[in-house]
């Protein structure tokens, strides 16, 4: 019987399981997005998302820096532990919880290992938040020509109508494909 027995070991014993998911989670705060295998994933969430709450605690700067090194006790690796603190915690500072997200990526062709591709949430370009922001900026610069002049002919109308009359740029014939052909 297996109760209480939650702990996914890897196949590894206890030093070498923390160890990889310490590296792959400061490769994960580094990178904000890895593939790794289905169950290192799922393990590396478990892993990495209590120390990501860490980074929420607010106080007094002794409190703070003892969030500090207690999540570099766990990480091992000070690049990853600023990255954390500066780009990661203000980020998710609203969010509850659920700071990360496993994707299925199907299977490794050499041994058939189920991949998954683990991200932060809050960094993700691709879909979420990010496109909202992209398309409505994409959008603004596809129509802000036209828009600006149908927003402004009103305007132009009233008060210089031989203006919009007049062409502003005259096309010359093509000679170059006439030459061509």
């Amino acid at each position: 019987m297996r109760h209480g027995d939650k702990i996914n070991n890897l196949g590894r014993k206890k030093a070498h399981r923390e160890a990889l998911l310490a590296n792959l989670a400061s490769q994960l705060i580094v990178h904000k997005r890895i593939v790794t295998t289905l169950a290192k994933a799922k393990a590396l969430r478990t892993y990495v998302e209590p120390l990501i709450t860490k980074t929420k605690k607010t106080g007094s700067p002794e409190q703070i820096m003892h969030q500090h090194r207690v999540v570099f006790s766990y990480l091992g690796d000070k690049i990853a532990v600023k990255e954390l603190f500066t780009v990661v915690a203000p980020k998710i500072a609203s969010r509850p919880g659920g700071y990360s997200r496993i994707l299925k990526l199907g299977i490794r062709p050499g041994d058939n290992a189920e991949l998954a591709m683990i991200e932060l949430v809050d960094f993700n370009d691709v879909y979420g938040k990010g496109v909202e922001k992209a398309t409505e900026a994409t959008k603004k610069t596809r129509r802000s020509r036209g828009g600006a002049k149908k927003a402004d002919a009103p305007k132009a109308e009233a008060a210089a109508p031989v203006e919009e009359a007049s062409p502003a740029i005259v096309e010359e014939p093509k000679t170059e494909e006439k030459a061509a052909e």
